[in-house]
């Protein structure tokens, strides 16, 4: 990418490294993960990520800490394309095994691309590159490493695609760029027409469909866009949504 210097950066999910970070780690491309390969000593880093998950959130079940691990990769996935798409016109190519993950590390050091192409950011590119070629088959690791609904996992697809549009508008609302939240909005409402993502969010504020089951760990709450106004059994109250 070559984006103009003065466009303020978007930062958090939305950074992209263009080699390791400085800080090191353990990163390989998820196209090993999705192709089930673990390293020769054994380790299985889908399997570790969603332990540490776990433990941090205190989950009472599995399949908690993999639908919020799930969550937070869909949403570093969407955020790296649909950026660039939404302010240059162009995306990373992303192809898989060019992008590296650890997943020991946050954003922005968890993920390094190691490619030089770009497509266009159009809907169909972006939905090629990022729910073809990434989100279909990390679905599918997932499934592999631990009980969890599909229909869970493409509701938190559609929940962090949403996500990185509310932070589109609200960057370009503080910068004075109402054309990117313009198109950012365009291509999320294309994206969104596909049998996997169209039942996944309701009404104007994309408001999920499914839960992603954070409510049930030790130090949970409902989110912003939860189907729930209130968490089953326990009276937590849903939080408003970001504007």
């Amino acid at each position: 990418m070559d984006p103009d210097d003065s466009t303020p950066a978007l930062g958090g999910f939305f950074a992209l490294r263009t080699a390791p970070p400085p800080s090191g780690g353990h990163h390989r491309p998820l196209a090993r993960l999705y192709a089930g390969d673990e390293d020769p000593a054994g380790d299985a880093p889908l399997h570790a990520r969603v332990d540490r998950v776990v433990a941090a959130l205190g989950a009472p079940e599995r399949r908690v800490g993999a639908s919020v691990a799930h969550l937070g990769l869909a949403a570093r996935l969407w955020s790296t394309a649909l950026g660039p798409a939404a302010l240059h016109g162009r995306f990373p190519s992303l192809d898989p095994a060019e992008l590296h993950w650890d997943p020991a590390l946050g954003a922005p050091d968890d993920l390094w691309w190691s490619g030089t192409g770009t497509r266009p950011g159009t809907v169909a590119a972006l939905r090629e590159a990022v729910q073809e070629a990434h989100l279909v088959p990390l679905h599918a690791a997932f499934a592999r490493d631990g009980r969890i609904s599909p229909r869970l996992l493409w509701g938190n697809a559609g929940s962090a695609l949403a996500g990185a549009l509310r932070e589109l508008v609200r960057w370009s609302r503080a910068h004075g760029r109402p054309g990117t939240a313009d198109r950012a909005a365009d291509l999320v409402q294309g994206l969104l027409d596909h049998p996997d993502l169209a039942a996944t969010l309701r009404g104007p504020a994309l408001r999920r469909t499914t839960c992603c089951l954070y409510y049930r760990s030790a130090s949970g709450g409902l989110c912003g866009d939860c189907v729930f106004d209130h968490a089953p059994g326990t009276g937590l109250e849903r939080r408003p949504p970001a504007p």
